[in-house]
């Protein structure tokens, strides 16, 4: 039976790099506090006092909400290290303590909608402050249009643009891959952007800083804290650029359907939170061309046109 100080670092090493990201700071803390333990030693008592630790002890950040997160994220990690040490027979599944840890109850999102005034705002102070306003200006803007999640941007790369159809391609978490219709306005400066300060691979991250540095996840932070400090709602409310992606998903709903507002998020048939007649009600890439030409305005090569109808 290994000690968590051997079983953790074997874990880290054959999980995805999302999986390390969101679990790694929970594993390290329990190897600090139980290194030198069997993985059967601690039982379900001792792991969720150890959770309740975390949450009482956690960083207290600007859109904190009471550290349910935290436990949450660390019983989650616990599960998954265990999961691991049931497949490779150190445990038995009906011996496995963490499985009888129960998550805390997830709060409902306080993410709701921006109006339009609202985002008005967010983009003017991230075109007219900060030391690269054009950088954060095309961020926005690509959140704006395609509604991915961060890490959709973070991932993109030259390679990932067909710029005959205005397409990008996103790779978001889960390791998910799909096609989003963005317009030909964007798509060009996707591109000046990349021909300026890209490094020539066009497997290489797409958004780069001026200093010939790929942009990390930092500058989101950087970013949004920025537009707090000129104006206090962004900061009071903790907005970030997930709001961007519930306005816009909230938009295509209410303006066009729900299984079209489904396609745009990129949200699987297996996420469970609808019936089997999502597997049939399904909006295909022209119906989300149409969307992205009447969010911006401009006509998408895609998008049906009158004669099409």
């Amino acid at each position: 039976m290994p000690t968590f100080a051997e079983f953790v670092p074997r874990v880290a090493a054959a999980v995805t790099p999302g999986t390390l990201k969101a679990y790694g700071t929970y594993w390290n803390r329990v190897v600090d506090e139980w290194g030198s333990r069997r993985l059967n030693e601690p039982g379900p008592l001792e792991i969720g006092s150890l959770g309740k630790q975390i949450r009482a002890n956690r960083v207290i950040r600007r859109n904190g909400r009471g550290g349910s997160g935290a436990e949450e994220n660390y019983v989650a990690a616990m599960r998954c290290l265990y999961k691991r040490a049931v497949d490779n027979g150190f445990i038995s599944e009906a011996d496995n303590p963490a499985s009888r840890v129960a998550k805390p109850r997830r709060q409902a999102s306080n993410r709701h909608a921006l109006a339009d005034k609202r985002l008005t705002e967010i983009t003017e102070i991230a075109a007219t402050t900060g030391n690269d306003p054009a950088l954060d200006s095309l961020l926005l803007r690509f959140h704006t249009e395609t509604a991915c999640r961060r890490g959709g941007a973070l991932n993109l790369r030259r390679c990932d643009l067909d710029e005959r159809q205005c397409l990008v391609r996103l790779r978001e978490k889960g390791g998910t891959e799909r096609w989003q219709p963005v317009s030909p306005t964007l798509m060009r400066h996707l591109l000046a952007h990349w021909g300026e300060r890209g490094d020539g691979d066009p497997t290489g991250k797409l958004f780069w800083f001026r200093h010939r540095r790929p942009v990390t996840h930092r500058r989101y932070d950087h970013l949004w804290t920025r537009i707090g400090e000129h104006l206090p709602w962004v900061a009071t409310q903790g907005i970030s650029v997930h709001w961007l992606r519930h306005t816009v998903i909230t938009w295509v709903e209410r303006t066009f359907s729900y299984a079209t507002a489904r396609a745009f998020a990129g949200h699987s048939e297996s996420s469970g939170d609808v019936g089997s007649t999502a597997t049939y009600a399904k909006a295909d890439l022209s119906e989300l061309a149409a969307v992205v030409a009447a969010l911006t305005g401009e006509a998408h090569p895609l998008a049906p046109h009158d004669e099409d109808q």
